[in-house]
């Protein structure tokens, strides 16, 4: 019998006849999870590249935030790296904590908090850039490079056309309000 999915020629047993399936298609073709595998993937082969450091992808895409964005409260961050406002909270009290960042009260409302990044946030981000492009190429190593584009073209646009439905969805800087 032959593999019914194209995408999985190269899974163990796949389609095979006569021997058990590797994968359990009512699972492992979707793409809920393909997505939640290839996150788990990204994550790992991330904290690899970067562990020594002590940050996460989230505090690195925080970090690029707000040093590209000085002066940014809680919530445009989280609206600009797609993330929902309780968890960021936890994640700029953790780079705050670690002296990466530091927050003040809005002069204009001092109920918001503006975040800065700090020298030694600037120092570790110049430290673990070479590291995060590293990560990302071993992310994509096991592709051509045509497929390469190919996958990065489909998933910016399937992130794009879906953005709405997200839980947190990604805004501007000017309208993560």
């Amino acid at each position: 019998m032959a593999n019914p999915n194209p995408f999985l020629w190269w899974l163990p047993g796949a389609g095979d006849a006569g021997k058990p399936a590797a994968s359990l298609p009512d699972v492992h073709d979707k793409p809920g999870h393909l997505i939640r595998r290839a996150q788990q993937i990204a994550v790992a082969i991330f904290i690899e590249e970067c562990g020594e450091h002590d940050l996460t992808p989230v505090q690195y895409a925080a970090l690029v935030a707000i040093r590209d964005n000085p002066g940014i409260d809680a919530t445009r961050i989280a609206g600009m790296i797609a993330f929902d406002r309780t968890t960021i909270s936890g994640v700029m009290e953790r780079l705050e904590s670690k002296g990466l960042t530091r927050r003040q009260a809005n002069a204009a409302d001092r109920r918001m908090k503006l975040v800065e990044i700090t020298t030694a946030g600037k120092a570790l981000l110049k430290a673990v850039e070479p590291k995060v492009e590293r990560a990302q190429k071993r992310i994509l190593a096991p592709l051509g490079e045509d497929e390469q584009a190919m996958l990065m073209g489909l998933l910016t646009k399937l992130v794009a056309l879906n953005n709405d439905a997200s839980r947190a969805p990604k805004k501007a800087a000017e309208a993560a309000d």
